[in-house]
């Protein structure tokens, strides 16, 4: 007997843990947790991501393609450029949290 098919819900709920998990594995590795905080609820550049994080541009986008596929992240092409931003208003609160608890000094 599927449980799931007998309460929606629960479905849901499962869907929803499943997205959860997702989104912390992919943004547990330090260099993406300080990439998603310089973007906070802004959209960047990723030049100027390379700039603030200091490692190299190959580097970097491929970070930023882990966290796109897994849909943290959106982005847009303007000429040769392309910026990003945090596509969820969800994962915005989540790195708010995170910055209030980890790096406000006491």
């Amino acid at each position: 007997m599927n449980i799931a098919a007998m309460n929606p819900e629960l479905m849901t709920q499962e869907e929803d843990i499943e997205r959860a998990s997702r989104s912390l594995k992919a943004m547990s590795h330090p260099l993406r947790l300080k990439i998603l905080c310089i973007l906070g609820d802004r959209e960047v550049s990723v030049q100027e991501i390379v700039d603030n994080v200091g490692t190299s541009q190959s580097n970097i986008s491929q970070h930023l393609a882990i966290l796109r596929d897994k849909g943290i992240l959106a982005s847009r092409k303007d000429a040769n450029r392309v910026y990003y931003r945090v596509g969820d208003a969800r994962t915005l609160r989540l790195i708010g949290m995170m910055q209030e608890v980890f790096c406000r000094s006491s």
